[in-house]
């Protein structure tokens, strides 16, 4: 008798079984069908339905041997507005008809029912969910979607009432019946479940499976969880390298902190599990934490150009969403919120120190391509402004009749205690961390082409202080750039096995606190920081952001959202400075600030995890207004 792995779930005449561990379907037969009644779907897919809104954060047992993933799938190209709502959703039902073409089942599905449980159901609608996941259906891959065309793939897929499954199979379908919107109930693994069901022209079961948006865009399902360790977000596994699927080896401690282990194409050559193991790797080799990532990456099948070129286009993603953000002409985010974009406003305000004749409310981006890194281009004075009014005066009377008028003072003069008159003193280094962090946010907010670091709620803190940094700071930028985003990825990498980038697990200290602290680490390491200086400005980056809940308002990643990236981009560069100037002095190591949110995570209530059922999301009345900036 041939033996299966537990996740297959197979029936008579099902003879073909994927030969590597996948997320996989579980197919029925009409026969077996009819002896188990609709409601018990969740059994013969292996997991558990009902109201328990636990934390499923791992155990010390359930964790991986070491903590390595690649840098590219931490930080990875997407889309708008969420990883785990958006881009996670969307990666799913790819998967999901890549499974359905390799069974030869595709041509057969007649109906597809689309399931959402737990959080992705309270929120999924203001995150993108639908249709992220509809267009996932269809074929669409996160990285290559082109975001200019969701919204009305969208409204057709509601308008027509069909599906193309895999860009090539037409069906029927109608969002409003076959979508089911499951916010009572969360499922076992994690609390971003999503199930798919097919049938076929007779209405029986073809195919089940359920996946799990565990956040930072990465998709398992109940097998994956511990078979591959909840690193991997290729559609085809088949085409991911064995070294990122394979993490069950060198338990010994000894030999993951502080011995060069024997050369292993499916390992890398520097694994580790926490920071201090991270930390002796770095004494016993004499090397910067961002050459230890470089060299597992290389274990992962990529030679130094690739290395270059990944991480080069992940900056370029990240310095491209911060000029449209800067440059855009649109004034309002979507949503019932009708929140008024402040990017633009913010940057020019800032460029006005440097070319104190502007005016234009409109701006040129910020240059790029071949301009020397950390030049700002003067934003073009000859843009017209879209106010008609004034769009007949010249420069000079604009700029003459801003300063016509005295600043007012509110307050008392009749008082012992005067009122302060009005300043406009500039902090640059805070106020250009702030605009670049919300441009960001606000591309997101959009659905814009975002790259998740680690996660897309909190996408705009890293691509902030980098930018400063290859603006204002680094005389290398893309040595800076390398240096960076390695040494984030490592700190990235200790929070995912540590406790979560989730904010359904764990609020939003998962998403904003982790950016921050890796920003944090970062920083340190471009200002040339030693690596226990680099994790210490991790630990300060996280401890001061332990216990931040999310609480979106409408379900929306717009607030308080985007003005959190601000703030946790200006705490990254303070933690940093701190840590610099502590002289080795600290008490709280790194690996006990992130045992520490991984406690304060599973205590959280679930109202404050992502749900937008207390905090903001409950006080604050819609729709909202916010004044011109």
């Amino acid at each position: 008798m041939m033996h299966l792995p537990r996740s297959f779930w197979f029936v008579r005449n099902i003879t073909r079984p994927l030969c590597f561990p996948r997320p996989t379907l579980h197919l029925l037969k009409r026969p077996l069908l009819r002896t188990l009644p609709s409601r018990n779907l969740s059994v013969l897919s292996g997991t558990t339905e009902g109201n328990d809104h636990e934390s499923s954060l791992e155990t010390d047992q359930d964790k991986p041997e070491h903590a390595v993933i690649s840098t590219f799938d931490l930080f990875s190209i997407g889309v708008g507005p969420s990883s785990s709502h958006t881009v996670g959703p969307m990666r799913a039902g790819k998967i999901f008809v890549n499974d359905l073409l390799d069974l030869g089942l595709l041509d057969k599905v007649r109906t597809i029912k689309t399931s959402l449980y737990g959080s992705l159901a309270a929120t999924g609608k203001g995150h993108h969910t639908p249709q992220a996941l509809l267009l996932g259906l269809e074929g669409s891959d996160p990285e290559t979607i082109d975001t200019g065309t969701i919204s009305s793939r969208y409204a057709a897929i509601q308008r027509n009432k069909i599906l193309l499954l895999g860009g090539k199979h037409r069906i029927s379908y109608d969002i409003d019946r076959d979508m089911l919107w499951r916010w009572d109930q969360v499922l076992k693994t994690h609390p971003n479940g999503m199930r798919f069901s097919v049938f076929d022209e007779n209405g029986d079961l073809l195919a089940t499976n359920e996946y799990f948006s565990v956040g930072g865009g990465f998709v398992v399902n109940e097998k994956t969880k511990v078979g591959e360790n909840l690193f991997y977000k290729g559609i085809d596994k088949r085409s991911v390298h064995g070294a990122r699927l394979h993490q069950h080896v060198h338990s010994n401690g000894s030999s993951v902190a502080g011995q060069m282990l024997p050369a292993d194409k499916e390992q890398p050559p520097y694994p580790f599990k926490s920071g201090d193991n991270l930390l002796n790797l770095t004494r016993v080799h004499n090397m910067t934490i961002a050459q230890i990532v470089y060299d597992n990456e290389r274990s992962f099948g990529y030679d130094d150009e690739v290395i270059h070129d990944k991480l080069m286009r992940i900056w370029g993603v990240m310095d491209d969403c911060i000029r449209s953000g800067v440059h855009t002409h649109e004034t309002t985010l979507p949503g019932r919120l009708r929140l008024r974009r402040r990017a633009p406003m913010l940057y020019r305000r800032l460029m006005r120190g440097f070319y104190p004749g502007l005016s234009t409310p409109h701006i040129q981006a910020i240059e790029g391509g071949d301009r020397p890194a950390g030049a700002i281009g003067a934003p073009d004075s000859n843009l017209h402004s879209s106010d008609p009014s004034s769009a007949t005066q010249p420069t000079s009377s604009l700029v003459g009749s801003r300063h016509s008028h005295s600043a007012r003072v509110v307050g008392s003069f009749d008082h012992p205690m005067l009122p302060e008159p009005p300043r406009k003193t500039m902090i640059p280094a805070m106020d250009f961390l702030s605009c670049y962090a919300i441009a960001v946010n606000e591309v997101n907010a959009s659905g814009g082409r975002i790259v998740t670091s680690p996660t897309n709620g909190a996408a705009g803190v890293i691509p902030a202080v980098l930018k400063y940094i290859t603006e204002f700071v680094s005389d290398d930028p893309e040595k800076s750039i390398k240096t960076f985003l390695l040494t984030a990825a490592a700190i990235g990498m200790l929070f995912k096995r540590g406790s979560t980038i989730s904010a359904a697990e764990g609020g939003c200290q998962a998403e904003v606190g982790v950016a921050c602290s890796m920003a944090s680490a970062g920083f340190a390491a471009c200002m040339g920081a030693s690596p226990e200086t680099v994790l210490q400005a991790a630990e300060i980056g996280i401890e001061h952001n332990l216990g931040l809940t999310c609480d979106p308002i409408d379900g929306l990643v717009q607030v308080p959202c985007i003005e959190r990236n601000s703030l946790g981009a200006v705490k990254a560069v303070t933690a940093a400075q701190l840590s610099m100037a502590a002289d080795g002095v600290y008490s709280v190591t790194l690996d006990e600030a992130i045992e520490a949110m991984r406690l304060t995570a599973a205590d959280m209530s679930v109202k404050y995890k992502e749900t937008s059922l207390s905090g903001l999301a409950t006080t604050v009345k819609i729709p909202l207004t916010v004044p011109a900036c």
